[in-house]
């Protein structure tokens, strides 16, 4: 079973689906993101696709580690994407030639089901609690959203109270119905992410997710000791178990957050494993398209250490530069209900491979129709800020 082909297709409202095809006319399906940089992405596949032509599909592990270190410059999210949704392909074509989902080889499931959460909100959250209240409506137990939108180095009385204000909406409102998870998503900076925690340890909220911009995870353990009952998440934005092995050296995070296409299938299993020595969840970071959510869905099936699982269901990414639904999670599936959350929570996959059937045809009718614009977030005074 030999490496014919590697094609990705970009489709709204923001994916890279990654198709690879071997000599034997298998043909297995991956998912790259870094929507923001798509060309770097194109290139590091065209790069590796000719790397891989002709090799030996079966042998997965290899050509993980030939990808990741074969140019000797190594690193970099663009890299790791790309070789990422390869990576899927790989394990999507071998499972279904053996007529088994991947979490089979995994050592089997250990669970029926996987609860998920949805996000509320937006990049600048409005509405959270209506938002809240529809998701609610729709089975879901437990909601995140952007705690705040930009936030300056040392921010007002005002843009605090308005984070505070925000999260004691949905608990007056919902009380102990609902759970929130809040991102900061990097954009608090280390003299403001105190003075926040401590006004949010009221909430009880289930975490905060990237208190502090990545490159300050040895900030994390001081941050962790006036969090008191708030529980610090972070991984997002990390590569490999090297990267998390650092994470875990240096201490302060409760939660990990690795995403299956920047780390790839087996090595989100191997981050999750790693983890269980530790006694630490992994909730699987992933507001990505269906073959990201299918690929973490295998690795969560078969680890006892992911409590729950992020899922894109109506995401405000989801929506173009006008503001218009440009694609949903169930579109390019022939049945959609593989990736449909009934109660909050997906079924373990049961099918073969990834669990999914894409629809090529559609997605070969909607490859190139989509633009992610960059973010230009800025202060009053013009400085840039953190996205």
């Amino acid at each position: 079973m030999r490496v014919t082909e590697v094609r990705p297709f970009c489709v709204p409202p923001r994916w890279i689906f990654v198709r690879l095809t071997t000599d034997d006319g298998g043909v297995g399906w991956g998912e790259a993101i870094v929507p923001k940089r798509r060309n770097a992405v194109l290139g590091a596949l065209a790069d590796l696709a000719a790397n891989l032509d002709g090799a030996d599909a079966n042998r997965i592990e290899e050509l993980w580690h030939r990808m990741r270190r074969g140019g000797f410059f190594r690193g970099g999210p663009v890299l790791a994407t790309a070789t990422a949704a390869v990576e899927q392909a790989l394990w999507d074509v071998k499972a279904r030639r053996l007529g088994v989902p991947v979490h089979e080889l995994l050592g089997g499931r250990v669970r029926d089901h996987i609860p998920v959460y949805a996000w509320i909100g937006g990049d600048r959250p409005r509405d959270v609690v209506e938002g809240a209240r529809s998701r609610l409506e729709q089975g879901f137990r437990v909601v995140k959203l952007n705690a705040t939108e930009e936030l300056d180095h040392v921010a007002s009385t005002a843009d605090v109270d308005a984070v505070v204000a925000r999260v004691a909406a949905l608990r007056d409102t919902f009380g102990d119905q609902l759970d929130i998870a809040l991102d900061f998503h990097g954009r608090v900076h280390r003299a403001m992410a105190r003075p926040l925690l401590l006004e949010l340890e009221q909430f009880r909220v289930l975490w905060v997710e990237e208190p502090l911009a990545p490159g300050h995870e040895d900030l994390l353990p001081d941050l962790a000791r006036v969090a008191g009952r708030t529980r610090i998440a972070t991984g997002e934005r990390l590569l490999s178990r090297w990267d998390f092995r650092k994470l875990l050296d240096i201490g302060g995070v409760d939660i990990l957050q690795a995403d299956v296409s920047l780390t790839g299938l087996f090595e989100l299993e191997k981050i999750c494993r790693m983890a269980e020595a530790y006694d630490l969840p992994v909730v699987p970071h992933c507001p990505n398209g269906p073959v990201s959510l299918a690929a973490s869905l295998q690795v969560a099936s078969a680890c006892l250490n992911v409590p729950m699982h992020e899922q894109s269901l109506g995401l405000h990414y989801h929506r173009d530069a006008a503001g218009r639904p440009a694609g949903e999670l169930g579109d390019y599936l022939v049945d959609a209900s593989a990736l449909t959350p009934v109660n909050g929570a997906l079924t373990v996959p049961a099918a073969p491979g990834l669990g999914i059937e894409l629809d090529a045809d559609l997605v070969r009718t909607r490859e190139n129709d989509w633009r992610v614009a960059d973010p230009d977030w800025r202060h009053p005074d013009g400085r840039i800020a953190e996205w």
